[in-house]
């Protein structure tokens, strides 16, 4: 019997230590790379002054997505507060990080640009459908009874007139599209 309790006890190795009653915890600290932003908006600002750690493989990209969707922009570009705005902040579509790699601790002016309400476009949309409406009443041959009232022009008048209204008010657009801006439109 003596033969089979040791072929038990032999797989088993056993050692004569005391035991420790508070085990030793070992941990490794790594510092996660950080860089220092300086978001403006629209050249304006800063608005805000924020550290956002790196990411990536390497630990040396910036999560742009995180950013837009932070602050509500639809765009970052890299900025210089002398010189003004320069080239857009790229990044990957799939995960959100930028293209170019950054180091730890630098200092990144960035320039946004915010989303588009819905309500302006909104506003255009209706306000160009009304006039539209009003001048195609105008030129019509049957005028609605409250457009004689009104006789704003002493008669009728041709309709390539509004036409070349359409023209002018398309160009015009077109070419004061940041006129239309500073005005709040």
């Amino acid at each position: 019997m003596e033969d089979s309790d040791e072929s038990k006890v032999t797989g088993e190795i056993e050692t004569e230590s005391p035991p420790n009653p508070t085990p030793t915890k070992r941990s490794v600290r790594t510092k996660v790379p950080e860089v220092e932003i300086h978001l403006y908006r629209q050249g304006k600002g800063p608005i805000d002054v924020f550290t956002a750690s790196l990411g990536g493989w390497d630990q040396d990209q910036l999560e742009v997505r995180d950013i837009l969707d932070k602050y509500g922009l639809k765009s970052i570009f890299a900025f210089n507060p002398g010189s003004g705005r320069g080239v857009p902040i790229r990044f990957n579509p799939r995960n959100g990080r930028s293209m170019l790699p950054y180091k730890d601790g630098a200092v990144i002016y960035v320039d946004g640009e915010p989303k588009d309400s819905l309500v302006k476009p909104i506003t255009k949309i209706l306000v160009g459908v009304a006039v539209t409406a009003l001048l195609i009443s105008l030129v019509s041959k049957e005028n609605p009874e409250w457009l004689h009232k009104l006789n704003i022009f002493g008669g009728n008048f041709p309709p390539w007139i509004l036409a070349c209204v359409v023209i002018v008010f398309t160009r015009m657009r077109k070419r004061t599209k940041d006129l239309l801006k500073k005005y709040g439109w």
